[in-house]
C-alpha cells in the first residue's frame, strides 16, 4: 500500500515540482537552522556534497519525527565554486558579488534529497550539475540584478535558470531538475520501486 508523502520544504518551485509530476503530498516546512549547521560542518573541513545532504537529512528527520507513518522528503542545495560553499543572497549588492565571483568560471549545484520514515532515513541521493559561466560585462550584471530582485533573493549564487538566469550560462552538464532543488527522476524510480507509486 503506497504511503502518503511530505515534503519538508518551504520551496514553491520544489511543490510545484511534485505537483507537476502529478505526486500527491503534504507540504510542512521544517523550523531548522541551516546557518548554524552549515557553519559547524564548513569548520570540520566537510565536502560540499556532506553539507547538502546532512541539511535535507535535518529537514526531514525535524518533520520525520511529527509523522513517522508517512514517507518525508528533505532536500537542500549547496552551490559549490572551487570548494567555497555560497548561500543566498539577502541584498542586490551581494548577489551582483556572487555573480562575480562565478563568472567566467565553472561551479557545481549538489541537490541533496533524504526520506525518512519510522524515525530514520530509508533513501537518499545528492544529484550534481557542472555550470559554465559566461565572462558577462559589469553592466549587464548590474541591470540583471537590478531587473529581477527580488526573485534572485530565494537563489544560490543570485540567478535562476528557469528564468532571465539561463542567459548566464554557456554550458550546463546536468539534470534540470536537480538545478531546481530535487533530483526528481532518481526520487521517483525509488518510489516506484518501493511501491508508493504506480508505474
Amino acid at each position: 500500500m503506497a504511503r502518503q508523502i511530505v515534503l519538508a520544504s518551504g520551496s514553491a518551485i520544489r511543490r510545484q515540482m511534485l505537483l507537476n509530476a502529478g505526486i500527491a503530498h503534504e507540504v510542512s516546512v521544517p523550523r531548522v537552522d541551516e546557518d548554524m549547521i552549515k557553519m559547524s560542518l564548513v569548520a570540520e573541513q566537510a565536502t560540499p556534497r556532506d553539507i547538502a545532504d546532512t541539511l535535507a537529512e535535518a529537514k526531514a528527520r525535524k518533520i520525520g519525527g511529527k509523522h513517522p507513518d508517512k514517507l518525508v522528503i528533505g532536500c537542500d542545495q549547496v552551490l559549490d565554486s572551487d570548494g567555497k560553499i555560497l548561500s543566498k543572497p539577502q541584498t542586490p549588492e551581494e548577489a551582483k558579488a556572487q555573480i562575480k565571483a562565478l563568472r567566467a568560471k565553472r561551479h557545481s549545484l549538489l541537490s541533496a534529497v533524504v526520506i525518512y520514515h519510522q524515525l530514520e532515513p530509508i533513501w537518499r541521493h545528492v544529484g550534481q550539475v557542472r555550470l559554465y559561466m559566461r565572462d558577462i560585462s559589469d553592466s549587464y550584471l548590474e541591470e540583471y540584478v537590478d531587473r529581477n530582485w527580488p526573485s534572485l533573493q530565494s537563489s544560490v549564487g543570485g540567478y535562476k535558470l528557469e528564468e532571465e538566469g539561463v542567459r548566464l550560462f554557456s554550458r550546463i552538464e546536468g539534470d534540470y531538475f536537480t538545478i531546481l532543488g530535487l533530483p526528481l527522476v532518481e526520487m521517483i524510480n525509488y518510489l516506484t520501486v518501493s511501491g508508493d507509486l504506480r508505474a
